[in-house]
């Protein structure tokens, strides 16, 4: 006998955390924090989409070491930052949402110039983005990265967070590991899917001996690269078993694309070339005009756009899964339920209207005003918002 199909809009079990529903904030940068330290328009920012009515809503980006921020502002789990990080949990716990926070290590994402930090990568690699070089990681570089997300595990509980999402995407420090395009390592992290899989099994393990089941510990994971050579499903599809057999998850967020190669790949729909070009630096700002086609390429955006690679994910996997990427309304949430997913995770439509899911469950036929520009995406030098939005 088939289970009932779940009602998205009721409350769920998240491992030892009930959410209020099964909608997910997703982790946007929201460009908002300062010294790496909390400030009042973060907390705003997220108070904003915990009154809206999600379920949980997620801070990104929390680096792991100072070396793996993209930029220097982004929070680092420091004693320093925690009375503010209490602060923004304690804010939308008031509003009756989960909290949690992305936990990672950019890698060859990172920004070096800013840092003040050589980025590290599996491999020495040129980041066109940053005009310089990588370091290829030594192993006592990825020790200290996992006992780093160890570290914010351990924080994120005494900060009150309710979970963490491990970034293990996007070809950030770990999924540049899992990408044959990117990691031509001849060691025992490098080569087979087992060594490349290696770093993200640690990580995930780490966390869990370091948090146990005091809170949920969720991953985020590429299906597929989206570049020639690089990660794809059929390898996701197994690390996905493997992440499962470790017992370190209680659930698994679907995603796709590489910041470092091909970033439209995860959006769909426009890519607002010139919008990134006034907010760039010289000579990257030349650069995007120039050639920024080749890096920004477009693709069709299509409602639940990441449902077709997912499926096979979930017919492989028992684990809880939370599926991404256009989400947008009721329908779609419904669709997500009936394919086994327990959860589904929103990010531009919620920038566009915070509000949102209060307005579905009032009227579930809403439909989400987001037209996919992406020109949000070009926002986060100044604060993550939807441009067609007058700021409040």
């Amino acid at each position: 006998m088939n289970d009932p199909i779940p009602d998205v809009l009721a409350p769920a079990k998240l491992g030892p955390v009930t959410l209020r529903n099964r909608i997910v904030k997703a982790a946007t940068y929201e460009g908002l924090s300062k010294k790496s330290l909390v400030t009042d328009e973060l907390i705003e920012f997220h108070v904003r989409h915990a009154a809206g009515g999600v379920g949980m809503t997620t801070v990104a980006y929390c680096a792991v070491a100072p070396d793996g921020r993209t930029d220097r502002k982004q929070i680092l789990w420091t004693d320093e930052a925690l009375p503010g990080l209490r602060k923004l949990t304690e804010a939308v716990h008031a509003e009756g949402a989960a909290i949690a926070a992305q936990i990672g290590h950019a890698g060859p994402v990172a920004n070096p110039k800013g840092n003040g930090l050589p980025a590290i990568a599996p491999n020495r690699h040129f980041h066109a983005t940053t005009t310089s070089f990588t370091r290829a990681a030594t192993r006592a570089d990825l020790e200290r990265v996992v006992q780093g997300h160890a570290h914010a595990g351990r924080m994120a509980i005494e900060a009150g967070f309710d979970a963490v999402e491990i970034h293990l995407g996007h070809n950030y420090l770990a999924s540049s590991f899992l990408s044959p395009k990117i990691n031509h390592r001849k060691d025992e992290y490098g080569g087979s899917l087992a060594n490349r899989a290696r770093l993200s099994r640690d990580i995930a393990r780490a966390v869990r001996d370091a948090v146990g089941d005091r809170i949920a510990i969720t991953a985020k994971l590429n299906m597929d690269d989206g570049v020639p050579g690089g990660f794809w499903l059929d390898e996701a599809i197994q690390v996905a078993r493997w992440l499962e057999a470790d017992g370190s998850l209680d659930a698994l967020e679907l995603t796709a694309g590489s910041s470092l190669l091909n970033p439209m790949y995860l959006f769909k729909g426009d890519a607002p070339l010139h919008e990134f070009a006034a907010v760039m630096p010289q000579p990257i700002k030349l650069g995007v005009k120039l050639v920024g086609r080749r890096f920004l390429r477009e693709y069709p955006y299509e409602d639940l756009y990441l449902l077709k690679d997912a499926r096979q994910i979930r017919a492989a996997v028992k684990m809880p899964l939370i599926l991404l990427g256009g989400v947008t309304d009721k329908a779609g949430m419904d669709i997500a339920m009936a394919e086994g997913f327990q959860f589904v995770a929103m990010a531009r439509a919620l920038l566009r209207e915070p509000d949102l899911i209060n307005r579905i469950k009032d009227e579930p036929d809403t439909k989400s005003l987001c037209i996919h520009c992406n020109k949000c995406m070009t926002a986060i030098y100044g604060g993550t918002r939807c441009v067609l939005v007058q700021p409040m």
